[in-house]
């Protein structure tokens, strides 16, 4: 992917002298190794700013609701699918962008390599050949690049936008995996080792709302969280409470969630949000056939009714 860079320069740069968009959004090299910066250019003197690696996971179409003018953006797989899902949700209108399309390996996670390294104080970070080498105060390792790989993109099986208008590079060679192993571990659970797993799981969270915060499907004016007449839930970080505000909000991604793992990015304490809204990308699957974001032109499953959709759970 690393010659991924002066492509997308090249692109951004004829866009904009033509004046075919008024921006582009995609990433310039962050100040501090594996943090990229999201950036919007506007001049074609400014192109050389846009940068390219394995440190561009956030996904750029949380930029896009409600923003106007004609826009040009970077985006890889998962970005796709949710420019796709805003395109339906009329929140952005297909026909205002041009995207600049990335075929991706996966992104890499910083976690794991803090983990790995048992250090957050990393001073450089290179990679080749399936390799990451990482060094710092006292240590200087070679990694497999494999075994850093952001967990959504472990199972990603969309690594090729699925809407462009421009490649930067040929199609990437796509991934059978299982998606669901871990849902169906605790779909075996009895309900009171669900009910412990969950409780466990979200006791770490302290309602900073990251995870709603990155989330580009979550572009509500005023969150269910924050109303205050009614009050749907509690703002503290009372287990009910909490348990309340992930179980809401998973259920508001139903048939909507590209996973493209930016809740869980943005988590500061590592929660691992995405158990809940793969049960449901699973259950929307199983049900109804349907993925979310990959094609434009067809309807979500909770957008719409069929005389013959699945009715078992009202008999």
């Amino acid at each position: 992917m690393f010659d991924y860079t002066e492509k997308i320069r090249e692109i951004a740069r004829r866009l904009l002298q033509e004046k075919k968009v008024d921006g582009i959004i995609g990433f310039k090299k962050g100040t501090i190794p594996m943090m990229n910066q999201p950036v919007f250019i506007t001049s074609p003197d400014r192109v050389e700013l846009l940068h390219w690696d394995s440190w561009c996971g956030v996904n750029l179409a949380n930029y896009l609701p409600k923003r106007e003018g004609r826009i040009g953006i970077v985006a890889k797989g998962c970005d796709t699918r949710s420019i796709v899902v805003l395109s339906q949700e009329n929140q952005v209108q297909r026909d205002q962008l041009y995207i600049i399309g990335v075929p991706c390996r996966g992104m890499l996670d910083r976690r794991k390599v803090w983990e790995v390294v048992g250090s957050t104080d990393v001073k450089g970070i290179e990679e080749g050949n399936g390799k990451v080498r990482v060094w710092g105060n006292g240590f200087d390792l070679k990694l497999e690049r494999s075994e850093l790989l952001q967990n959504n993109c472990v199972i990603c099986v969309h690594r090729n936008p699925v809407v462009f208008d421009e490649l930067v590079a040929d199609e990437v060679e796509e991934q059978s995996v299982d998606r669901y192993g871990d849902i169906r571990n605790i779909e075996a659970m009895s309900s009171d080792e669900k009910w412990n797993l969950f409780q466990e799981i979200f006791s770490r969270c302290i309602r900073c709302y990251a995870c709603r915060n990155a989330c580009p499907f979550c572009y509500c004016p005023q969150c269910f969280v924050d109303e205050s007449r009614p009050q749907w839930v509690g703002k503290t970080i009372d287990r009910t409470d909490t348990l309340t505000f992930h179980l809401l909000r998973a259920f508001h991604m139903a048939g909507r969630c590209t996973d493209c793992g930016a809740c869980e990015r943005a988590c500061p304490v590592g929660i691992p949000v995405r158990l809940l809204t793969k049960k449901l990308e699973k259950d929307v699957k199983e049900l109804y056939g349907y993925e979310a974001g990959v094609q434009l032109d067809e309807r979500p499953p909770l957008d719409t009714y069929k005389p013959d959709d699945p009715e078992d759970f009202i008999k």
